[in-house]
């Protein structure tokens, strides 16, 4: 048995596993790299060939565990993408989102350089359709009910929720090979305990190999205190100034959880009346999808549901599908917050919004969540005085904000209280989904006060198990 790292491997994007077991040849996750520096990634060949898998197991629908799907199905894969419930119906958002934007992106691409008169270095091109995406889009599966899923005599599938976003699940493989039962526990992206929405991420009591995330694994998020007091402050600063707050924000749980604090911020009168636009197809339909599967949320969510307070409305929230209603946003005067994705700033709206406010010293540009250095949203979380939107150097004028706890993601604390649960200890960790240096600390760590055998996995490197 093995397994080989294609992705998420001393670096944060593009999850991806490719696994050699006893019968069967699987994929966990198959996922979009989004650094800047591994863009050219989801251009190359894959390392297999797509018809030579006989599934696919989907950790969550996040892009950066999703998004090459589309890629792999139009290469020849032809088997099943398993997943859970809500994240069959997200995956599909997501995946359908990534092929139009993409075509958006090459056609703009295209038509500056025409404008220019310039010829691009590399053949302009979307890296998949939506059309390509849809008919991925038939190959989700939805596991069993129980989590369980059968993938042969020799090899089961567990689901558990992972508590990162909606549906999200861990993977444990249960596989009987040449040396007995041997058990392989997939993390995929591990969420924080005591969040609103979704419930806390499951213990595994049991496994021999754990390959698990490392986005935070040399920092605490509730260093940062208290978010509604920390939204309140940005949003009231920005309103005296009569600027704009201009969110980039991810579509899944992201987009979710601000619209509860929000909501509680403006129910309690903590922040004045001021308009908030959730200013994402994508994120408006996944709040659908939370409503369609309220067996995923928590018990005090669903409480509320069935009480008929629903805690992600509240007056003065606006939902802009159309690219018409999402212009005339800039328009407006006064201040506005403005809920746009991607949430590291690669794509999407949340570029125009920010063409429009960046250079605005009334202006406040906030970040709630992880932002890999190499993407747009790195580059101004880091200082950087001009960055690059839409072919050009913009100046950075706006006051740049960041909130870290509001991240889906567990930090080091829950990291360790999630594979302290694994017991007896596993024989080997391997460490990825995270920044080279952060992984390196959180392994040392581990070495030297679990005694843990830990490895950090170069890109496609291979493994026995």
């Amino acid at each position: 048995m093995h397994v080989q790292f294609l992705g998420a491997a001393r670096q944060v994007t593009g999850s991806s596993y490719l696994l050699e077991l006893p019968g069967r040849r699987l994929l966990i996750d198959c996922g979009m790299f989004q650094e800047r520096r591994f863009l050219s990634r989801n251009w190359e060949p894959f390392e297999f060939d797509p018809a030579s898998l006989d599934a696919v197991l989907l950790t969550h629908a996040h892009l950066d565990h999703c998004g090459l799907v589309p890629k792999l199905v139009r290469d020849g894969y032809r088997g099943p993408v398993w997943c859970t419930g809500p994240s069959v119906e997200i995956a599909e958002i997501v995946m359908e989102d990534a092929g139009r934007i993409q075509e958006e992106d090459a056609r703009y691409k295209a038509k500056r350089y025409r404008k220019e008169q310039r010829e691009a270095k590399h053949p302009i091109a979307a890296l998949y359709t939506a059309d390509d995406a849809r008919r991925a889009a038939q190959r989700l599966r939805p596991i069993p009910r129980d989590g369980v899923l059968k993938l042969s005599e020799k090899i089961t599938a567990t689901f558990r929720d992972a508590g990162h976003v909606l549906g999200s699940a861990s993977i444990t493989l249960e596989v009987d090979g040449p040396q007995g039962k041997r058990r392989l526990l997939f993390s995929g992206d591990i969420g924080q305990h005591d969040k609103p929405l979704i419930p806390d991420p499951v213990s595994v009591a049991r496994a021999d190999v754990v390959v698990m995330e490392s986005t935070y694994g040399d920092r605490e998020h509730r260093e940062a205190g208290d978010i509604p007091s920390q939204l309140e402050a940005v949003i009231n600063a920005a309103s005296e100034r009569g600027g704009n707050v201009v969110v980039p924000t991810f579509a899944i749980e992201r987009s979710q959880e601000l619209l509860f604090h929000l909501a509680e911020l403006v129910r309690q009168k903590r922040i004045p009346r001021v308009p908030v636009f959730l200013d994402s197809p994508m994120a408006i339909n996944v709040t659908e999808v939370f409503m369609r599967h309220r067996e995923h949320l928590d018990a005090e969510t669903r409480g509320r549901l069935e009480r008929g307070d629903n805690p992600l409305e509240f007056p003065g929230l606006f939902l802009s599908r159309s690219h018409q209603q999402s212009r005339s946003i800039n328009g407006l005067k006064g201040t506005a917050v403005i809920l746009a994705g991607s949430g590291m700033c690669t794509g999407g709206r949340i570029k125009h919004h920010l063409l429009h406010n960046i250079g605005r010293a009334e202006a406040t540009l906030l970040f709630v969540g992880y932002q890999s250095p190499d993407t747009l949203g790195g580059q101004i979380v880091r200082g950087d005085a001009e960055v690059r939107i839409f072919g050009k150097m913009r100046e950075v004028r706006a006051q740049v904000k960041q909130i870290h706890g509001l991240s889906a993601h567990a930090d080091r604390a829950d990291l360790l209280r999630w594979l302290d649960a694994v017991q007896p200890p596993p024989g080997q960790v391997f460490l990825t989904h995270g920044e080279e240096a952060v992984a390196e600390r959180l392994a040392a760590e581990l070495r030297e006060t679990r005694g843990l055998n830990v490895a950090v996995p170069d890109y496609r490197s291979a493994e026995a198990l």
